[in-house]
């Protein structure tokens, strides 16, 4: 096995020279990579090695962003002025990196004005093409119609 560590000189140890470089230091020798040729092993103290890795785990775990998913609701007749209200939060939205829920909801007789529906929603994922990419095409389920806009990268 290759050995590694502080106060250790590197090389290619067998098994009981390397147990007895550890036991010699009164440290813990802990396998790093099994699937190397020849095996890694490191010279530490176990205890401290595994709070360094929870450490690292939490910094991680920390800096990650949590994705949300934020709703907008159309009628079949939403008015230009409305669309367009809606337009800057999704933007806002989708800048701030979540995803968008745009949905239309049908009321009563107004499922006869599918067709609006999804020209609406279409409309709605072109002015949004600079910020976000739609996932799907409008679909239909029950009564309201549904696509979902991620946003762009960031870079």
């Amino acid at each position: 096995m290759r050995l590694i560590g502080d106060n250790v000189e590197q090389g290619i140890y067998s098994f009981q020279q390397a147990m007895h470089i550890a036991d010699e230091q009164n440290l813990d020798l802990v396998e790093i990579a099994a699937t190397a040729n020849p095996p890694v092993c490191r010279i530490v103290d176990y205890q401290k090695f595994l709070y360094a890795q929870k450490k690292k785990q939490k910094e991680a775990k920390a800096n990650q962003k949590k994705q949300e998913v934020k709703e907008i609701r159309f009628g079949p007749q939403t008015d230009d002025h409305d669309y367009n209200f809606k337009l800057k939060h999704a933007q806002e939205f989708l800048k701030e990196g979540n995803k968008v829920k745009a949905y239309v909801f049908f009321r009563g007789r107004s499922i006869v004005f599918k067709e609006q529906g999804e020209l609406l929603l279409a409309r709605f994922a072109a002015d949004l093409e600079e910020y976000g990419k739609a996932d799907n095409v409008p679909n239909l389920e029950g009564k309201r119609m549904i696509m979902f806009v991620s946003p762009k990268s960031q870079k």
